[in-house]
């Protein structure tokens, strides 16, 4: 229970990796908020399974896109949890097109969500995490924020500047008791791998020195322990999750 007594919000915790993560802080003892888009029912499903584990968990529909969505969120969870000391930014879209095809509607939703949103959900949460002199702040990048991939310019490029972003913000808050890390995974067996056709999946694990995918759970487990007292002496890193590919 190495989380015991501690708050924590996971944008996008209601599918796949989110999921993950948040059942994973609830079984170290932390009392969680799943934030989610549109769908609550998910969310719910999330929320009753950390219950069960004897936690508290509520659920908060927010746009993280938008700043004043998720201050109202963060408002929420703080009033129901009193303080929050974990962020989790997870929430994260794919719109896939060859530069050339790319639009600017697909270019700025994709950084909306995944860029955009990391710094609204940390601004709406670092002044009280500073109040208190502590917070553990993880930033969900990729793999191919590293690498780069074919038809993935505004992914790639968003996920980058996360882990720009988690460099930066991790100077600034270092002498606060705030550590700010990212994790990046590669091909995770999520609804999202799960849609790529069979034989673009077989030359995939062929790239893959473990010759898989990972899993959900894979995540989770470098999450909890970045978030813990494990890890108070790591801050501004990006942890690879991705069966060597890449080193």
């Amino acid at each position: 229970m190495r989380l015991q007594g501690r708050k924590a919000l996971v944008t996008g915790g209601s599918r796949g990796i989110g999921r993950a993560i948040a059942l994973g802080l609830a079984s170290e003892g932390a009392d969680v908020a799943i934030n989610y888009l549109s769908k609550s029912g998910p969310a719910d499903e999330v929320a009753q399974a950390i219950r069960g584990l004897g936690r508290k968990a509520v659920t908060v529909q927010a746009d993280v896109s938008r700043f004043e969505s998720a201050a109202g969120m963060t408002a929420k969870v703080i009033e129901s949890f009193g303080h929050l000391d974990i962020l989790v930014n997870n929430a994260g879209i794919t719109s896939d097109k060859s530069f050339v095809k790319m639009d600017p509607d697909s270019w700025r939703q994709v950084l909306a969500i995944n860029l955009d949103g990391v710094f609204n959900c940390t601004k709406t949460v670092l002044d009280q995490m500073i109040a208190r002199r502590y917070g553990r702040i993880v930033n969900i990048t990729s793999v191919i924020g590293q690498i780069g991939n074919f038809g993935q310019a505004n992914y790639a490029a968003s996920k980058a500047g996360q882990m720009a972003m988690t460099k930066s913000l991790a100077k600034e808050v270092a002498t606060k008791g705030i550590t700010v890390n990212a994790v990046a995974p590669g091909f995770i067996e999520t609804e999202m791998v799960e849609t790529i056709p069979e034989k673009v999946r077989e030359r995939l694990i062929a790239s893959i020195p473990m010759q898989r995918f990972g899993q959900a759970s894979d995540v989770a487990r470098a999450v909890v322990y970045l978030v813990s007292s494990d890890a108070d002496y790591i801050t501004g890193t990006e942890l690879s999750i991705n069966g060597g590919l890449f080193m």
